[in-house]
């Protein structure tokens, strides 16, 4: 049984940092690769940022230079690391995972992210 589970979501005021991270289970970790992505209230998912098995990372024009994501092959968990973080950053924030081998999606059920301003 696949599962995602995030954690790290809370309030926070524009400006501070949260630190997201997601647990896989069930998966090869390490041929997956490895997303965030966000819904804002009344807007489509969107990504925010993706880690490819071999490392490579790509981040929405949004959250270039504030956003970090890594990962922990040994741990099987992904980060996001959320600095300057501003109310658009508002969201339900989910892990997404993608075999190379199936191209099997699996995702966690999502975690809510709140900056005030």
């Amino acid at each position: 049984q696949v599962q995602l589970v995030e954690s790290g979501g809370g309030l926070v005021q524009a400006g501070g940092s949260l630190r997201l991270s997601c647990s896989a289970s069930g998966i090869i970790f390490n041929i997956n690769d490895m997303a965030w992505y966000r819904r804002a209230p009344g807007k489509q998912r969107e990504l925010v940022a993706r880690i490819t098995s071999g490392g490579t990372t790509t981040y929405a024009d949004s959250v270039k230079g504030r956003f970090t994501i890594s990962r922990d092959n040994a741990k099987n968990t992904v980060d996001l690391q959320m600095n300057s973080l501003k109310p658009e950053d508002t969201a339900v924030y989910y892990c997404n995972s993608r075999s190379l081998i199936s191209s099997l999606l699996y995702w966690g059920q999502g975690t809510q992210v709140t900056v005030s301003s």
